[in-house]
């Protein structure tokens, strides 16, 4: 056992230690976290103009501070990138993370030096969890990949801009430098294509132990390394123990990645955004995510369903039921107050409180009222691809409400096949059973015949692939898009269709 190894577990010990702390005692941390937040920022335009020096309770946070998304917030966050101090947190942030707007363009996301902390804490203790739980260290010693963003960073008015994980780069605790893949040069080239051959080249021959990323992307990774090398990854890689992931559900890549691989590899999941680090995975044995309490967030939960009624109920910690979707709202240490992420998040354990992902509350699919979340087209392609025997290496979907022929409306789905089913009608089938399952509303609908079953446009290999390349959304954090209520993305993925089924 190598003195990192040692060193590393020892270290897990300690965290695992702190973390039960708050773990333990839940409720106090986040009214800690929410009072020393409001005292940090009472003396700043934000704080000043929503009268947080007065805010003894939710109650009152509720009554003096509404529910904001980027756009409604921008306003301040003009006046930050303009290069004005004491806005929305005291001072200047040290980085903006730079993402893609929805309706206005780039999107500005302040960091801190406070939150970029956490940020960096969270990512360093969901291994060390992993160490502590599974005894398991080794792979501490090997080589350790994060195909993430360039880390090279612009500048506007004094403070440095990138993508949040080209900004991650820069900190790498110094006892992984030596560890980490691929080089400072091959990361930051810009062109995706042009990097990931690159890094293929360089680590080909390495002892890889650990890979992270976004699915999507380690997926094309691992498939130039198996056409390069004409190996499966876990045999070019003997030591290969962890696959670190977050942004997707991993689930839908399964059993794509155990093809390349060659075997199962343990797996992480972690929730982070250039708004905050929110979540982990701490348990390779139960299902969920741990919130993160203490990491200078305050949560706030508004049930999906209520979310667009003209004054919803805002929930914290206390109140949250099991089960129920809501969209998180959080109030961080880089001056995000009341702020609506987008996404949609399910508790599957309180006491602790673990989460997972179920979607983005402007993404779902409800042109007639049926209101389809991310979480239940993934779950329903499980159900058919394991009942088939299929495999599938991207997909999405959409509604398809005036067919050209005189039929009803219906779902369509765009799939990228690895391997098509040998059933293609017992797989739709499945696929539309499933949804039926889980959404009563979808179901009504195909039992009253306002709408007909779902069908499957086939998109051609890499088609996904070629799709985000065309809207300059290759590699990096981007995603597919995994449902949509409107035809956007649906017409452009429609050049690279084969026949409709």
């Amino acid at each position: 056992m190598s003195l990192k190894t040692i060193a590393a577990k020892i270290f897990a010990h300690r965290i695992a230690k702190r973390t039960n702390k708050w773990v333990n005692k839940p409720i106090e941390t986040q009214e800690e976290v929410f009072k020393s937040l409001l005292e940090s920022a009472k003396n700043t335009k934000f704080g000043i103009d929503h009268n947080l020096s007065t805010i003894q309770s939710h109650a009152d946070f509720v009554r003096n501070v509404p529910i904001r998304d980027y756009e409604e917030l921008k306003e301040y966050v003009n006046l930050v990138v303009s290069g004005e101090s004491d806005i929305l947190w005291p001072g200047k942030p040290i980085y903006f993370a730079k993402t893609s707007g929805t309706t206005s363009g780039a999107k500005y996301i302040p960091i801190t030096e406070d939150s970029i902390k956490e940020q960096v804490k969270a990512s360093r203790n969901a291994i060390l969890n992993y160490i502590h739980e599974t005894g398991k260290a080794d792979f501490v010693s090997g080589k350790m990949i994060f195909l993430q963003g360039s880390p090279v960073l612009e500048e506007k008015n004094g403070v440095k801009l990138g993508r949040l994980s080209g900004i991650s780069a820069h900190y790498v605790p110094n006892y992984l430098q030596k560890n980490r893949m691929p080089s400072w040069e091959t990361n930051c080239i810009e062109d995706w294509e042009a990097k990931v051959s690159a890094i293929v080249k360089e680590t080909k021959d390495e002892d890889m132990t650990v890979i992270a990323g976004i699915p999507s992307w380690v997926q094309m990774y691992f498939e130039k390394l198996k056409e390069n090398t004409n190996q499966n990854v876990g045999d070019l890689f003997k030591n290969f123990e962890l696959f670190i992931y977050g942004g997707v559900n991993y689930e839908p890549y399964r059993k794509k990645f155990e093809n390349l691989i060659g075997r199962k590899v343990a797996s992480i999941e972690l929730f982070p955004a250039s708004e905050g680090f929110f979540a982990y995975q701490n348990s390779q044995k139960e299902n969920g995510m741990l919130l993160l309490l203490d990491a200078g967030i305050f949560y706030e939960f508004v049930k999906s369903d209520e979310f667009f009624e003209e004054n919803p109920q805002r929930l914290t910690l206390k109140d949250v039921e099991i089960g129920v979707d809501y969209v998180m709202i959080i109030t961080t240490n880089a001056g995000l107050w009341a702020y609506n992420l987008g996404d949609t998040v399910r508790f599957v354990s309180v006491y602790p409180f673990k989460i997972v992902v179920s979607g983005r509350i402007k993404h779902f699919i409800s042109a007639f009222g049926e209101h389809v979340i991310a979480k239940e087209v993934e779950e329903a392609m499980l159900v058919a691809t394991s009942a088939t025997d299929a495999s599938v290496s991207e997909f999405t979907v959409a509604p398809q409400i005036t067919p050209e022929r005189n039929e009803l409306p219906y779902h369509e789905w765009f799939i990228e096949f690895e391997k098509p089913p040998s059933d293609m009608n017992l797989f739709i089938q499945q696929l539309d059973g499933a949804l039926q399952k889980q959404n009563s509303y979808y179901y009504d609908l195909i039992i009253g015949k306002v709408l007909q079953t779902l069908k499957i446009t086939p998109i051609e290999n890499g088609g996904f692939l070629s799709y985000m390349k065309s809207i300059g959304k290759l590699g990096g954090q981007n995603k597919v898009q995994r449902l949509s209520n409107d035809r956007k993305v649906a017409d452009s993925l429609s050049k690279y269709s084969k026949t409709k089924i």
